[in-house]
């Protein structure tokens, strides 16, 4: 009979482009998104949980390539189950994780629009997954975090999100100084392309792309870029869009307008859009958010008005924004540049029609939850040393009783504490692991001490400090280790972390 043959044990990699999270990343992410989690409590948004799986169908606007459903995302085609109901999802269909968090969000507005209230403020936090070529920074599993508002077509609602965002940035430990809100409206963007004579197509989405690129190339580059085209650091050709240069000039004028300030801006963009009737629209809903942001104390040191910002616009339908961080920190070569965007988001009127063929007008924002917390981290707001727990030793097997009664008084007292369960036969290892735990005491009892009632209390940090830079005799007096009565074990532990 041959032999079975062995199965490969599988190897313990972490899949490509996922990662692990381990304590002070997790405890550390939570702390921010429940600062970030208060603000929007306190503006009246609800908290919502979605499935982290939707419908291909549901999703569909968000592929990059509806002839292949599972392309951009991790998709499957559910088989038949015996047994099992039809609904969502049914035999069949095509079901996939989550890319984002709004798509979800316009299929609970449609779904629900009967119960819900109107307009429906939610927020929502959680990972999303892309199925995309992972690379340095780039992840196929990240967090999301979202504030909309759904229902409301008054710019009052941008404006809104635009101060959450201000106070949600600071509540998470960014200072005023640190940020800029940037806000520019889709609807100038029409104007400046209504006169140019430019309608929606395939010229419209060349001069969208092209505006795109003026952080990189700068006016002139943008201006070769819509009429004849230009040579790239290469030297190779890139071709223009093939625009007459009068017509050049208002995507130039738009892009130039940023002001001394607010109203010097405004000004601009109202010469930049001429007689364009949704231009003006646009203009006019810009200066709204600005004086609604001055009422609510959000100044010009915090939010403006800024044409530059025009990533995503083709997705958005008026008022967008971007919250860029403005302080400098050093990159993996030592070089100093700005720290960059962390927030982006803007009105979408469009998504929710989708499932119900009416216009339902809806405004968010996203933040970018890894980034922000790599922010808080390189401004020294996060990433400290994280204490472990207390660890309770244990010195005999038969008293283990009593070294857990020590670990639940201190958690009684708010205190983070354990009792070792490893083998407890070397005392050395016990407090290996107390180290390895980052521990920053140890409590231990033999049967002398128990039949004296005391404790003898390990004070870790101290003790490392003592053995890295006192002398031999300093360390054999054992300073960092002291002997109370049983009773004042909480005491003496809430002095030694406080």
């Amino acid at each position: 009979m041959a032999k079975e043959k062995k199965q490969p044990r599988p190897k313990a990699d972490t899949p490509k482009g996922f990662r692990d999270y381990f304590g002070a990343d997790v405890t550390e992410r939570k702390q921010m998104l429940d600062r970030i989690a208060e603000i929007y409590h306190r503006h009246g948004f609800d908290p919502l949980e979605t499935s982290a799986v939707e419908t291909v169908e549901a999703l569909g606007k968000f592929l990059p390539d509806v002839d292949r459903p599972n392309a951009g995302v991790f998709a499957w085609q559910e088989a038949e189950v015996p047994g099992i109901g039809q609904g969502g999802g049914g035999a069949g269909d095509w079901l996939a994780l989550r890319y984002d968090l709004t798509a979800p969000l316009a299929r609970v507005a449609a779904q629900f629009r009967n119960d819900l209230p109107s307009p429906y403020r939610r927020y929502a936090m959680g990972p999303v997954w892309r199925n995309e070529k992972p690379g340095p920074g780039r992840f196929r599993q990240f967090y999301q975090c979202d504030a909309d508002t759904v229902g409301s077509a008054s710019v009052a609602a941008d404006a809104e999100i635009c101060a959450m965002l201000s106070a949600a940035l600071e509540h998470a430990g960014i200072q005023r100084g640190d940020y800029l809100i940037r806000i520019n409206n889709r609807k100038v963007l029409n104007g400046i392309l209504e006169a140019m004579g430019v309608t929606e197509g395939p010229v419209s989405d060349d001069v969208l792309r092209t505006i795109d690129k003026f952080d990189k190339v700068g006016e002139a580059g943008v201006r070769q870029l819509l009429t004849t085209g230009r040579k790239d650091d290469s030297g190779a050709e890139i071709a223009g869009v093939g625009l007459a240069p009068e017509q050049a000039d208002p995507v130039i004028a738009f892009l130039t307008s940023k002001g001394a300030d607010n109203a010097a801006t405004l000004a601009n963009l109202r010469a930049a859009v001429g007689a364009s009737e949704i231009g003006a629209e646009g203009v006019d809903e810009l200066a709204q958010i600005a004086d609604m942001l001055t009422a609510m104390g959000v100044g010009e040191d915090c939010a403006v008005i800024d044409p530059s910002i025009v990533r995503g616009l083709g997705y958005y339908t008026g008022p967008v924004f971007e919250a860029e961080l403005t302080f400098e920190i050093l990159d993996e070569k030592g070089r100093k540049r700005q720290f960059g965007s962390v927030a982006g988001g803007g009105r979408y009127d469009g998504l929710v029609e989708r499932f119900t063929g009416q216009k339902v007008p809806a405004t968010g924002v996203s933040i970018g939850v890894d980034r922000l917390l790599a922010a808080l981290r390189a401004k020294g707001l996060m990433g400290g040393q994280e204490h472990g727990p207390v660890v309770v030793t244990v010195m005999d097997r038969d008293r283990m009783g009593e070294y857990q009664a020590m670990a639940a008084e201190l958690r009684a007292a708010g205190i983070r504490a354990e009792v070792y369960l490893g083998n407890p036969k070397n005392f050395g290892n016990q407090l290996k692991y107390a180290d390895k735990r980052q521990s920053p005491v140890a409590i231990i009892q033999g049967a002398d001490e128990a039949a004296r009632g005391v404790v003898q209390v390990k004070d870790l940090i101290l003790g490392a400090k003592i053995a890295a830079e006192a002398s031999h005799e300093e360390w054999k007096a054992q300073p960092a280790q002291t002997e109370i009565a049983r009773d004042g074990l909480v005491a003496e532990v809430r002095r030694i972390l406080g």
